[in-house]
């Protein structure tokens, strides 16, 4: 019967990819469906870790964090969990051999945002993000490489690298959220009290960078993955082109986002491109 447990647990982490990202859950769905169950358990694990810290304020969150972390320990140990989304996550890394280390790099970084609330150095930064974002673009991709070894080592800058882009362009537009309702700067020596064109032109310019080096990870990435990849990558590349057009004031007082229309259109240059073969 823990079959039909399993079932229900999956169901459980599509429906939170779902409901919390209808854009990620649209590119979910251009991967092949032989590896998309595993992205939908990975996002869901990762979703309930953001939300504890993020969303949870007339609860005790340290409280709540260190329970979830118990929990999930117990579920990688026990191979089960009465808590789907970890019951989930758990067949995910057995499966995949997901290493501990970005379990654990993860969940440092959740940690941070229980207690810290600016990064003055970009060494902080830097373990920042890899923690909260690098180190999922590389659970991803022991997905996507399915066990081939020489394959995840070729792809891991790359998949770093998109994984850190997607994780600054959502920093950038969520600006006034962490600024206002968690009073949380991530950006290191930007006063965004202050935030001027060329402060913001700088940030672009460190995230288009990152683009540039994860577009080179998609183009080896198996047929299996590379749509659903390049397809979140459009989407994130149009967000991005959307804040850069954005004066400096206006992404302190408002949050930027790509319409449903423009995000149909996006889908079906994405699909035409990967029919073209030209990615």
């Amino acid at each position: 019967m823990k079959s039909l447990f399993d079932t229900v647990s999956f169901e459980c982490s599509k429906n939170v990819t779902k409901s919390y990202s209808t854009s990620f859950s649209s590119a979910v769905k251009m991967l092949a469906p032989s590896i998309r169950q595993d992205i939908y358990n990975i996002y869901g694990f990762v979703r309930f870790a953001d939300e504890i810290v993020d969303s949870f304020h007339d609860y005790n969150k340290e409280e709540l964090f260190d329970l979830f972390e118990k929990d999930l320990q117990a579920a990688l140990q026990s191979k089960i969990s009465l808590n789907p989304i970890l019951n989930s996550y758990q067949h995910t890394v057995h499966k995949y051999q997901i290493p501990n280390e970005l379990i654990d790099a993860f969940m440092k970084s959740m940690k941070l945002d229980l207690v810290k609330l600016e990064y003055k150095t970009k060494e902080e930064y830097n373990e920042y993000i890899y923690g909260s974002a690098d180190v999922v673009g590389l659970m991803c991709l022991k997905v996507f490489v399915n066990g081939n070894e020489e394959k995840y080592e070729e792809l891991k800058h790359s998949a770093m690298r998109l994984g850190s882009a997607f994780q600054k362009v959502n920093f950038l537009r969520d600006l006034k959220a962490d600024f206002e309702d968690l009073s949380r700067t991530y950006f290191p020596n930007t006063d965004l009290t202050k935030l001027d064109e060329t402060s913001k032109n700088e940030i672009i310019r460190e995230i288009e960078a990152d683009f540039e080096a994860g577009y080179q990870g998609i183009v080896g990435l198996p047929l299996e993955a590379k749509f659903g990849v390049y397809t979140a990558y459009i989407y994130y590349k149009k967000l991005l082109s959307k804040l850069k057009k954005t004066p400096s004031t206006e992404i302190k007082n408002t949050r930027i986002r790509v319409s449903d229309y423009q995000k149909y259109g996006l889908f079906a240059k994405c699909y035409f491109s990967y029919k073209l073969n030209i990615i």
